[in-house]
């Protein structure tokens, strides 16, 4: 098991990484439950999946679960969600003191998160990801947040979580299509910030989505010790160093928008496409080389990511792709900021960036076949 600590201002928390962590959940997480009953808030699927083995554990423990059930998907990351889930916690009598276990993936962390960071001006919570992408990424750091009409996680907050327990064998039922999205959030480590991983993953990535136990455990916790490293110095993304986080995300967002945030594009095959885009983008502007954009599509197609936008089917032009990106959260006094590479394991933002050439480039690639 690897234990990796996100060390923050005044506080700090762990992600534990290793199997069978939920049958010791009670052990792991006893410091944050202080009552006999136990709210859980999880997603349709990790319940069927999951559900009866941490109830189990516990139970061993001496503790009651109190089920709140979300429906699987992005539709629960809504008003309506919300609403619901913060007045089943109300009904359940959570004190400030008391903290809420997140079970599933990004979805019922984001909820849940958010949920706990406003009722009572604020609770603890526990997250127990039982997906690949939720456990390298949106479980750890703190963002939290629903979808509104004007775009993804635009209303939310910083919220950390006092632990969270990445169990691999949750990854064992795991779609193969939902482990190669996850996949999609740890090469993003590899291209944004370290060469040396992405070559790792390159020789590995298949045993990694084959869920072989060394190699997963490796990949996994690199990833969050590469995140964890980079909210301790930008918490809440002030400084720019937690903006290379969303390498990809900017193109990523602008094609889920397009294809209606469905399953016709999961979060993690936007952002695999989107990190193609980013840089084929930076070799049209001179930053790299175009050999290196080559490297980057290579590793996303090999493992049956999607690496061209004509894969999606799309019926737009590059004018209303950019368009998409002006709900993007960070828009800053009229200009969008980019993830670019300077090389692999170079990334950095690019204030300079027209979303007029933007458009232009996708026209271009919207012709790519």
């Amino acid at each position: 098991m690897a234990v990796i600590p996100v060390e923050l201002a005044g506080r700090s928390y762990e992600v534990l990484v290793g199997r069978d962590l939920l049958d010791d959940a009670a052990r792991h997480a006893a410091a944050f439950m202080r009552k006999a009953r136990v709210a859980v808030v999880a997603d349709a699927n990790a319940r069927a999946h999951h559900g009866a083995r941490l109830g189990a554990a516990l139970a061993a423990g001496g503790r009651e679960v109190a089920w709140f059930e979300v429906p699987s998907g992005e539709g629960s990351k809504s008003w309506q969600g919300l609403q619901a889930l913060t007045d089943w916690l109300l009904e359940q009598g959570v004190e400030r003191g008391d903290h809420v276990f997140a079970l599933g993936g990004g979805v019922v962390g984001d909820l849940t998160g958010f949920a706990c960071s406003i009722v009572k001006r604020g609770c603890g919570f526990v997250q127990i990801p039982t997906t690949l992408l939720a456990q390298v990424d949106s479980s750890v750091g703190g963002k939290t947040a629903i979808n509104t009409a004007a775009g993804k996680n635009l209303i939310g907050a910083f919220h950390q979580p006092s632990l969270v327990l990445a169990d691999l064998t949750a990854l064992d039922t795991l779609p193969d299509r939902e482990m190669r999205a996850g996949y999609a959030e740890v090469i993003k480590y590899g291209i944004l910030g370290d060469r040396a991983f992405f070559d790792w993953l390159a020789d590995n990535g298949t045993k990694v989505l084959a869920r072989d136990p060394e190699a997963l455990e490796y990949a996994v916790a690199t990833s969050v010790a590469a995140k964890a490293r980079i909210v301790a110095e930008d918490e809440r993304e002030t400084s720019g160093t937690r903006a290379l986080l969303n390498l990809g995300h900017t193109f990523g967002h602008a094609l889920e928008a397009e294809t209606g945030f469905s399953d016709r594009l999961l979060h993690g095959e936007g952002v695999a496409l989107g990190m193609v885009l980013a840089a084929r983008y930076s070799a049209r502007r001179g930053l790299i080389s175009l050999e290196d954009a080559e490297l980057v599509t290579q590793a996303i197609a090999a493992v049956g990511l999607p690496s061209e936008i004509a894969q999606l089917g799309l019926d737009c032009d590059g004018r209303k792709l950019a368009d998409h990106m002006l709900h993007d959260k960070k828009m800053d006094a009229g200009t969008l900021p980019f993830l670019l590479l300077r090389s692999i394991g170079a990334a950095f933002l690019a204030k300079d960036v027209a979303l007029d050439d933007v458009a232009s480039f996708l026209d271009e690639e919207l012709q790519r076949s």
